[in-house]
């Protein structure tokens, strides 16, 4: 495989520098700050009571994702969707409930649902894998503090999932693309993962060229290990989050 030479000097498989800051936002049940490089993603998890219509009666509680990106989030102001939907927006927020909900006891929820949003402050490649990663950590804190206040029943997260992408740039296989390598990317992929390795999202396309069995081995091995790697780092801001 082609040896990488990344702008950041970062090697190809190496993440960006990672931080999540739990608590960010005081008062939702859960939440948090994940910086992903240049890339900063608010993620706040809220319980209320309520179920859509067609889950009433069930015994069962919900949980549904919002994302969007504010207006300075990129380099030209982007517009709010005041009016018209954003479509990329809506399909962002799907997969982040989507995947979420793989590690959701809804049994253990009650009558609830539990509200992500993700909301990012500035975009520079990975706005969607860092929003799941993030929405994760809020989520598992405001499951926690609602079952001590006896809003849910404990355990409602269960396992961990996180998530990051992968491509092929000028023939290299890389880790966790920003924007200038996304933009300029033969494959694209976005991958989620459980924290027993069992994968629950795998998005990938051919954007310039068409890639073969070994390389798209390759870049799910490499975003299995990049995604252990996050895995620790949610688990230490949960700690914190819950303190």
């Amino acid at each position: 495989m082609v040896k990488a030479k990344r702008n950041d000097g970062r090697h190809a498989n190496q993440l960006r520098p990672v931080t999540i800051t739990p608590g960010f936002v005081g008062n939702a049940d859960g939440s948090c700050l994940i910086e992903t490089g240049g890339t900063r993603v608010i993620c706040t998890a809220s319980f209320s009571p309520g179920l859509p219509k067609w889950r009433e009666g069930s015994g069962l509680g919900w949980l549904t994702a919002e994302y969007g990106m504010l207006p300075a989030s990129t380099g030209r102001r982007k517009h709010r969707p005041t009016i018209k939907p954003d479509s990329r927006g809506v399909e962002i927020q799907r997969l982040i409930g989507r995947v979420v909900r793989n590690v959701v006891r809804f049994d253990r929820l009650g009558a609830n649902t539990l509200h992500l949003d993700c909301d990012v402050l500035e975009a520079d490649g990975g706005t969607r894998t860092a929003a799941i990663t993030g929405a994760y950590v809020a989520a598992s804190i405001a499951s926690r503090r609602c079952a001590e206040q006896d809003r849910c029943k404990p355990g409602a997260i269960v396992g961990q999932v996180a998530a990051v992408s992968v491509g092929i740039v000028s023939g290299a296989v890389l880790l966790d693309l920003d924007y200038a390598e996304d933009s300029s990317a033969d494959v694209d992929m976005n991958i989620a993962m459980l924290g027993n390795g069992q994968f629950v999202e795998v998005q990938g396309s051919a954007e310039r060229a068409p890639f073969t069995s070994d390389e798209l081995q390759e870049m799910l091995e490499m975003a299995r290990k990049g995604i252990r790697k996050l895995a620790v780092i949610q688990r230490q801001a949960i700690r914190e989050g819950v303190k």
